[in-house]
């Protein structure tokens, strides 16, 4: 058994009553058996109306191997509705995409795999619905890091009755090597990263993923649910932008798009997701669903088809030396207009859906965020209470362009969010009152807390609301920067105290936001696991939230 560490000991610090995960109500899938020919189990996902793509991997040594998939109305597959043949070919690491056509709009299906050998668990799906919808329950969930514990909350999801789909926003896999973040819990856990190099390659990036889906809640999530994918930046690698990113050093890691385009292809080939629309290419990966008269959903890419390079602090620290080269900094480098989040293909893409939702009188209109939108310009924390003695190494004043550095002079608490992206983010909502779409609900992952924020824009009009979620495993930044737990919790509250758009904030979890939508409101529950350092866990709801409408404008109750 691993030893406990400090991660595993907040929720004793931090927790309440738990609850076990309730058992789904719907016709049950058995728990995925691990199959050593589909090591990886089953998935689903990138649904439309009459079709959805099922994605199974076969371990074998054949440069190809025949499959035969199965789709039914019952888990029994007495009542069958299609089958059909592929095949796991090397050509594309064995994976197997399958995309029946003709179904039925807002129905579930049961599906599996069979070669020679083997067959793989049983997953269930569903397809968009049409027509009259009365509820949709959406799983958000991002930031799974491997070596730092288990994917409780996967398997947390697999077993949530009230989730229909699961929206992931990136980070699904992360591309450090085995020596680098997480190593020591990893090496605890026996979860280290493979290839033990930091995955650069082709070969690389189908290791890494494989090992992603081995891991037992992950297998039990894509199992149950349909998946919606976006990516953020350790697909690749940590903060990419168009030419380049920071974690790759060409000199010893070879040409970015020959980097980029590796990451890619593995992850078209490893996700359930559809190939590009003929004109598109793969870095242009965002999608629309529509989820009938109740609600559009558009997932953004904001990583390989538009974004400027990100401020580097370090860069430009030297410079700020009072309040009149502080806002200059402002105004001339991280308010720089030409630095865009996203490409002008998906800003038309997102404008259209906008316009097409508010035209079809849907009360709900939901953005796949991969990185916060919310204003978090950090506040004087020393003023709020925060004491420096108590920092952690490289934390304390005058240490570098930490905490304490930012908050002197008020600065974005990131710049690789919409943050360090201020014109591109107004941009965004101008676009979106344009399209009559100012009750926007983004649905946000990347900074491994959660979040509840109120959203405006520069002139101070409500642009909507922001839920963002916990990592699956990767720990908050307090937490993760070595403040005692004390100090993390503190500086949450400081943060919804001096902020005007953060109402509520947890760096202490992890774990998942469920979101029920129906025409009225929308109910929303934070919920978290209390350990990933065992695959043993239980889950607690840490908070609630019920989202309503006053007529274009979104608040919570």
């Amino acid at each position: 058994m691993p030893t406990l560490d400090r991660r595993q000991t907040l929720a004793l610090i931090t927790g309440g009553t738990l609850a076990a995960c309730a058992a789904p109500q719907t016709e049950a899938v058995a728990p995925p058996a691990l199959s050593p020919v589909f090591a990886h189990g089953v998935a689903s996902g990138d649904p439309r109306t009459t079709s959805v793509v099922l994605w199974t991997r076969v371990t074998t040594d054949l440069t190809e191997r025949a499959v035969t998939w199965e789709l039914a109305r019952d888990a029994a597959f007495s009542n069958m509705v299609q089958r059909g043949e592929a095949v796991a070919s090397a050509e594309a690491d064995h994976t197997v995409k399958v995309i029946p056509e003709g179904l039925e709009p807002g129905a579930q299906y049961f599906y599996r795999f069979i070669t020679n050998g083997g067959v793989s668990p049983t997953g269930r799906t569903r397809t968009l619905p049409v027509g009259a919808l009365d509820r949709l329950g959406i799983a958000l969930i991002s930031c799974s890091n491997y070596p730092f514990g288990h994917f409780n909350a996967y398997d947390a999801i697999a077993k949530d009755a009230d989730v229909d789909f699961v929206l992931h926003t990136g980070d699904y896999i992360y591309e450090y090597g085995a020596d680098e973040w997480g190593h020591e819990e990893g090496a605890g856990l026996g979860r280290v990263h493979a290839p033990a190099n930091e995955i650069v390659t082709l070969a690389d990036y189908r290791t890494r993923h494989a090992q992603y889906k081995t891991d037992a809640g992950s297998r039990a999530m894509h199992g149950a649910h349909p998946f919606i994918a976006s990516w953020d930046d350790h697909e690749s690698t940590n903060n990419p932008w168009m030419d380049g990113a920071q974690n790759h050093q060409p000199e010893t890691e070879g040409d970015w798009d020959e980097r980029r385009a590796a990451s890619l292809r593995a992850y078209y080939e490893w996700m359930p997701i559809r190939e590009p629309e003929p004109g598109f290419s793969r870095a242009e990966f965002w999608r629309t669903y529509s989820f009938g008269n109740l609600a559009t959903l558009v997932t953004l890419e904001t990583r390989h088809s538009g974004r400027g390079e990100q401020v580097d602090y370090a860069a430009h620290s030297g410079a700020i030396t009072s309040l009149e080269t502080r806002d200059a900094f402002m105004r001339d480098v991280i308010g720089d207009p030409n630095r865009r989040m996203l490409s002008e293909r998906m800003e038309s893409a997102l404008s259209d859906s906008l316009s097409a939702s508010v035209a079809a009188g849907q009360p709900w209109r939901l953005i796949g965020n991969p990185s916060p939108i919310a204003r978090m310009l950090v506040p004087d924390v020393a003023a709020y209470g925060i004491d420096p003695a108590k920092a952690p190494k490289g934390e304390a004043p005058g240490e570098g362009t930490n905490l304490f550095w930012k908050a002197q002079w008020n600065l974005p608490f990131y710049t690789d969010t919409w943050d360090g992206y201020p014109a591109a983010r107004e941009s965004f909502y101008a676009l979106s009152r344009a399209a009559g779409a100012e009750d926007l609900l983004f649905l946000t992952g990347d900074s491994h807390s959660f979040w509840a924020n109120q959203l405006f824009d520069d002139e101070g009009r409500p642009m909507g609301l922001e839920l963002g979620t916990a990592g699956v495993t990767s720990p908050g930044d307090f937490v993760d920067t070595g403040w005692d737990a004390e100090t993390a919790e503190a500086l949450d509250r400081v943060f919804e105290q001096a902020l005007d758009e953060v109402r509520w904030t947890d760096n202490m979890h992890q774990g998942y936001v469920r979101v029920v939508l129906t025409q009225a409101q929308a109910d929303v529950a934070y919920v978290a696991v209390d350990t990933v350092l065992l695959p043993d866990y239980r889950t607690e709801v840490i908070r609630t939230e019920t989202v309503v409408k006053d007529g274009k404008t979104l608040r919570f109750m």
